[in-house]
């Protein structure tokens, strides 16, 4: 099952369900009472002769005499001729069904012969059953899945339309157990850690089943774990108030305790208290770590200690059980890593549960995230994607109850600093963390610091024999010594010059020895710091063949964190085919790495390493900032590829800045925005790399083709810092086309995050520039924003002129999807201003010239329009219609923040049409992903979320979450707060 909890799917009455025969017959309780064989409805007749085969259906193949069928029928008052209507209902029901089914027997009738599951019930019952012995025996993923597959069968009201009190009994019995059923699988949701998923389906629940306690204590363990205490402090205060109000009771003890130890903040309640069924599959035992090289060589009082600290984890110390953690820091190249893994091989029998192991590129730019750490670990350790939560205290939080009770070994390679390491450490004793680091983690508590310092000469001649071989050093040994010294007697530097010395045998260690002696051949800072790695770099490079070493140097001039293949055959201006043999050979040399199958990266020394090169060595110089342009004309023209696609129409595509290299062609939408997002950090550093040279245009360019990456709110931040950089470096350059485009794109950002009066700055600045360098295009499309930005601050009839305004400017261009999405914006103007009728209108022609161009990707924002408009008219039926097709649009195209926005919309006509649970529940999915439009959106939706839980008696969490509203709106200027004072304190009544 997937890891949030939702309403079940319902599989579609009267198909046969897995491994059922298509033609046999099957029956259905859970709903309407319905008989099928195969895949046709079979007539079961009046509701009375319905009722019989549910009583019948109900005994499983027991008898019911004639007089318990009266009574289950009609109760104490039957009709006169009842016994002879049970006959007459009995045989009709023989002329339906199969040969016998319905058989008579000693005055009576039962429903005998049917094939393993034919019942719905039955079915319900099995999967129940085995997902308690699935529980018992601690497969959580697997009773989830019994269980949501059993809570699928029931399709609406229990024996729907069956009169008699025997139905009526069954009714209330089977959907109590639906309930149970329920409340049992988000018991074990909240045991995986879904607490965050859980909320919005138990809002629902407790709002439709207000004195049910267990779901109320779910609901505050689930909003208690999603960081949000005071609202669940606010659910018991709602239900202690109900229970004396309806029941004159108190809160049973079991809800009282949570209450009690919510409001002591106990530790046992922020994770789950066991490793999940589905978290942790017992034969998942990652064993993640590098391979150990064969010559590992010296280090003997480093592996010593090392060994000594592991061996605390699993008992072999005075003080017993301990969790373990050892931190090695040196200077690059010193050898952190091969000593790690040395000690971590040599300690895998202790760790029998697994090992699990990172580059956390602690030295490079872009330091690995915790949680995309903590993803990958989780996934490692048997977690399914979809139950891995998305904040990194909860990621953190799952990841030691999983480890719990485990003994596993984590290996933290290429640290930044003790911040990066914290919440990757396990928390449980039995298991042990090692971590390598440029700097000494001082900060990292109860960690067991080594400082590794380069090799004494003996280890370093010692390792440099046993890669070249004793025969070849034996006689030069001085020679050998020299050679060692000359790499500073560093393991890495070391290393690749005994190896490129092995793979030549007419070379001899003195001809080696020779090239090092060579200053020109070393950097002066041989002898000192990171620079000695460097000095290693040199040999490796000066063995390469010339056009490897082309290769090499420019491809080191890109800023990304790796790139794909096709674009360093862009930067080496060369087919995708030779391109992947250079590098592939350069793999091997070990100065690129292999990221991923066609990804490669750069170690960061090596990266500044090949620069230097590249400075020094490439000609002519000119060749630098060709490359550099290469890439960014293929990251541009295939972003505007992708562009095309997903707006068909734009004409956008054909003011952009000419490129020279052709980019990628994409045939399917899916697969374009698949390369966006996967190139999104690479994309984003070419722009920023080109804001100090000539190419600011094509650049700024990229940057608004590639404008998806800001809502699917995946890399807003990335795309705002890139922004904000382009602005400064095309107004320091005195360019205002590059720079009205740059500040149009920054614009865009500030509106997703709702810094409306930033981007009302950046829209005003964006748009004389723009008008000085005739750039029509930037022109229309801010006169579109500045639209929105004067909706957000209430200006409606300027905005309405804007709208009009940038209308114009698209039809001039014949710009027919601007056009389409600025009238949807328009039909907002006019909704704003009262004329509902007009909305509709002109959010129906902005559906029209959507339609007509084909993609549905910005169709979604007329469906939208449309959807508030209706609303507006008070057409909730249809305003729920088209919300519906947005946000099937919007998560087709994973724009993850107006899928949210979407939410909170259909939350407004639930509320206005007085469905209050429906509307809580789509609020709490706003919350859960976000919205357009930042803090300020999210006082909105939090508003409407108490609204909705006011309206169903939970008064004190609807004022929880006004309060926080008032903070949002308090924090970001908003309007709104004094609203939500009235709310909080509303005004005394005149007496």
């Amino acid at each position: 099952m997937d890891g949030g909890p939702r309403v079940p799917e319902q599989r579609r009455p009267g198909f046969p369900a897995e491994g059922e025969e298509s033609g046999a017959l099957r029956f259905g309780v859970l709903g309407p009472v319905r008989a099928w064989r195969g895949e046709e409805t079979l007539a079961t007749g009046s509701p009375q002769q319905r009722a019989l085969l549910a009583a019948l259906l109900l005994r499983e193949g027991r008898t019911a005499t004639a007089a318990e069928l009266i009574d289950a029928l009609w109760g104490e008052e039957p009709p006169s001729q009842a016994l002879a209507a049970v006959r007459t209902y009995a045989s009709r029901l023989r002329k339906v069904l199969d040969p016998g089914v319905l058989v008579s027997e000693s005055g009576g009738y039962a429903v005998r012969g049917l094939a393993e599951g034919a019942l719905d019930l039955a079915r319900a019952q099995d999967l129940a059953a085995g997902a308690e012995k699935a529980r018992s025996a601690g497969d959580l993923c697997h009773a989830r899945d019994l269980l949501r597959r059993a809570l699928a069968l029931w399709d609406g009201e229990v024996l729907a339309g069956v009169p008699g009190p025997y139905a009526q009994t069954q009714r209330v019995r089977l959907d109590e157990w639906r309930l149970q059923l329920l409340e049992t699988r988000l018991d074990m949701d909240l045991e995986q850690g879904c607490h965050a998923e859980a909320v919005s389906e138990l809002t629902a629940l407790t709002a439709a089943h207000p004195l049910r306690e267990r779901l109320r204590e779910l609901l505050m363990l689930a909003l208690y774990r999603s960081g949000r205490q005071a609202e669940a402090l606010a659910v018991y205060a709602d239900t202690r108030r109900l229970l004396a109000e309806e029941l004159g009771v108190d809160p049973r003890p079991g809800l009282q305790e949570l209450q009690r130890r919510i409001l002591q903040a106990d530790p046992g309640l922020a994770e789950p208290p066991a490793p999940a069924g589905e978290t942790v599959t017992a034969t998942v035992r990652p064993a993640q770590l590098p391979a150990t090289v064969p010559d590992f060589t010296g280090r003997a009082a480093f592996v010593r200690e090392l060994s000594d600290v592991l061996s605390a984890a699993f008992g072999g110390s005075a003080t017993g059980r301990v969790m373990a953690v050892s931190a090695l820091a040196g200077i690059g190249g010193v050898g952190k890593t091969t000593l790690a893994v040395h000690v971590a091989h040599q300690a895998r029998a202790a760790f029998p549960d697994g090992q699990l192991y990172v580059d956390l590129q602690g030295a490079g730019a872009r330091p690995a995230e915790p949680e995309t750490v903590l993803g990958s670990f989780l996934r490692a350790l048997g977690t399914a994607d979809s139950a891995i939560p998305d904040s990194l205290e909860e990621r953190a939080a799952l990841y030691r109850s999983v480890l719990d009770g485990r003994r596993v070994l984590v290996l933290l390679d290429n640290a930044r600093d003790a911040a990066q390491v914290r919440p990757l450490l396990p928390g449980t004793d039995g298991c042990a963390a090692l971590v390598t680091a440029r700097v000494r983690m001082v900060d990292l508590a109860g960690a067991h610091l080594v400082d590794l310092d380069v090799m004494s000469p003996e280890e370093a001649l010692a390792l440099f024999t046993k890669i070249v071989g004793e025969e070849r050093v034996a006689s030069e040994r001085e020679a050998a010594l020299d050679v060692v010294g000359a790499c500073g007697f560093l393991p890495l530097a070391i290393r690749i010059a005994a190896s490129r010395l092995a793979a030549r045998r007419t070379w001899t260690v003195s001809v080696l020895a020779a090239k090092l002696a060579d200053e020109r051949r070393r950097l002066d800072e041989l002898q000192a710091g990171d620079q000695a790695v460097e000095a290693t770099f040199e040999l490796g490079y000066g063995q390469l063949e010339p056009a490897q070493a082309r290769a090499f140097r420019l491809l080191g001039l890109a800023d990304g964190p790796d790139i794909s293949l096709a674009a360093a055959a862009a930067v080496l201006d060369l087919p995708a085919e030779d391109a992947e043999d250079l590098l592939e050979s350069l793999v091997d040399t070990s100065l690129l790495e292999s990221a991923a199958p066609g990804r490669y990266r750069f170690h960061d020394l090596v990266r500044l390493y090949a620069r230097a090169c590249a400075e020094r060595d490439e000609n002519p110089p000119s060749e630098r900032g060709a490359a550099l342009s290469r890439l960014l004309d293929f990251y541009l023209a295939t972003a505007a590829g992708v562009y095309a696609i997903e707006r068909p129409g734009d004409r956008l595509v054909e003011d952009l800045e000419p490129t020279h290299y052709p980019g990628l062609r994409f045939e399917d939408g899916s697969k374009a925005l698949d390369w966006l997002y996967s190139e999104a950090a690479a994309l984003l550093s070419s722009v920023r790399q080109a804001r100090n040279s000539d190419r600011l245009r094509p650049a700024v360019d990229l940057l608004w083709a590639a404008k998806d990456l800001i809502e699917s709110g995946a890399n807003s931040h990335q795309y705002e810092a890139t922004a904000r950089a382009m602005c400064e470096a095309t107004r320091t350059a005195g360019d205002a086309r590059a720079e009205g485009r740059a500040r149009t794109t920054l614009t865009n950002v500030l509106l997703v995050y709702g810094r409306i009066q930033q981007a009302e700055e950046e829209a005003r600045l964006a748009m004389e520039l723009a008008a000085s360098a005739s750039d029509a295009t930037a022109v229309s499309w801010v006169a579109n924003d500045r639209g929105l930005i004067c909706l957000h601050q209430g200006h409606h009839a300027v905005g309405k002129a804007f709208f009009e305004q940038a209308i114009r400017g698209h039809r001039a261009a014949d710009n027919r999807l601007g056009e389409a999405v600025t009238l949807a914006n328009l039909s907002r103007a006019y909704l704003a201003l009262g004329d509902v009728s007009q909305a509709v209108d002109i959010a129906r022609q902005s559906l029209a010239a959507h339609s007509q161009l084909g993609r549905p990707m910005r169709r979604a924002s007329a469906h939208f329009a449309l959807g508030l408009a209706l609303a507006k008219a008070g057409r909730h039926a249809e305003a729920l219609g088209q919300f519906a097709d947005a946000q099937a649009i919007f998560d087709a195209h994973r724009q993850r923040l107006w899928v949210g926005n979407t939410h909170f919309r259909i939350a407004e006509v639930h509320l206005a049409a007085g469905q209050f649970a429906p509307a809580a529940q789509h609020a709490e999915q706003a919350l859960a992903l976000g919205c357009v439009g930042g803090d300020r959106m999210r006082g909105n939706v939090v508003t409407l979320l108490g609204r909705a839980l006011a309206a169903l008696g939970q008064a004190d969490r609807a004022r929880a979450c006004w309060h926080e509203a008032l903070t949002l709106y308090e924090q970001s200027g908003a309007d709104e707060a004094d609203e939500i004072r009235a709310l909080i304190s509303p005004a005394p009544t005149a007496q």
